[in-house]
């Protein structure tokens, strides 16, 4: 791989790490914001024991979770384009 295509592809990988780094801080906001939600559905169906508060409840819950492994895949990507930056500049050195 020439230098110029090594640069092109860095470039490229720098792009769309920040870009997953923004979605994983909004994703952040997001989570903090529906755990605190599904924990007050938590607390409303143990007082209300009402079959309706169970369900929000359950609700609640399962966003949280969908939500938890967005963030753990977009975590992913993120360790595996940072691998991905680390080898290329590890060839970009090689190469000068």
């Amino acid at each position: 791989m020439s230098k110029v295509q090594i640069e092109r592809k860095l470039r490229n990988v720098s792009e769309q790490l920040r870009s997953l780094r923004k979605e994983l801080e909004v994703s952040d906001q997001q989570f903090r914001q529906l755990a605190d939600e599904a924990d007050d559905a938590r607390l409303r169906a143990l007082v209300s024991e009402t079959p309706l508060a169970e369900k929000e409840h359950r609700k609640a819950s399962r966003h949280v979770d969908r939500l938890r492994k967005h963030r753990e895949r977009i975590g992913a990507k993120i360790v595996s384009l940072e691998a991905e930056q680390d080898a290329l500049l590890d060839r970009l050195s090689a190469s000068s």
